[in-house]
């Protein structure tokens, strides 16, 4: 393990994480509102969102799984050091993290079952950046409408019409997260 495995987490744990979860969960329950996220320091390409994400959602109990633009070295030992998070395929993963493309295809990831809809994963998409402009999002947590750049449109409208079952996202860049819950619907 290197050492700088062992840097870049919160400096204040409590403070930082309870912080980093009430945005997280604000931005689940305002679709396409965009927060900002920070106390990590995570290694290459890990944004400090995604890194912070990590930090407060991941545990011993969360399987995770990288897709080839994060699975490094670096990074398995900065969230084995961390988090403890089991590294695990896609089809066992709590959460998944890497760009839109090497996440792909989501038929991959677990959308819950019937009797068991919250056992999906969330995928955590890095992107180049967050603007509220592009596809039009509507439905719970949003007056009248939305908007979020995407990097497509229709994956996530035929998400939506899954529900109950589904896949939630986060979309990081920077120090910037939102989210996409499965209830939201998208058009282009």
């Amino acid at each position: 393990m290197q050492a700088t495995a062992l840097e870049g987490g919160f400096a204040e744990a409590p403070i930082e994480a309870a912080r980093a979860f009430r945005a997280a969960m604000t931005a689940l329950a305002r679709p396409g509102r965009i927060e900002t996220l920070s106390g990590a320091r995570p290694p290459a390409p890990l944004s400090v969102a995604a890194g912070t994400l990590i930090l407060t959602l991941c545990d011993p109990d969360t399987g995770l799984f990288l897709a080839p633009s994060h699975d490094r070295d670096g990074v398995r030992d900065w969230i084995a050091f961390h988090t403890g998070a089991p590294l695990v395929g896609r089809a066992d993963a709590v959460f998944a993290l890497g760009t839109w493309d090497a996440l792909l295809p989501l038929s991959d990831y677990r959308p819950g079952t019937a009797e068991y809809p919250d056992r999906s994963a969330t995928l955590i998409v890095e992107v180049d950046r967050l603007e509220a402009a592009g596809a039009t999002l509507t439905g719970p947590g949003i007056d009248g409408a939305a908007r979020l750049g995407l990097p497509e449109a229709a994956a996530f409208a035929a998400n939506a019409r899954l529900f109950p079952l589904g896949l939630d996202f986060f979309f990081t860049a920077g120090d910037r997260v939102a989210a996409l819950p499965r209830t939201t619907k998208v058009t282009a």
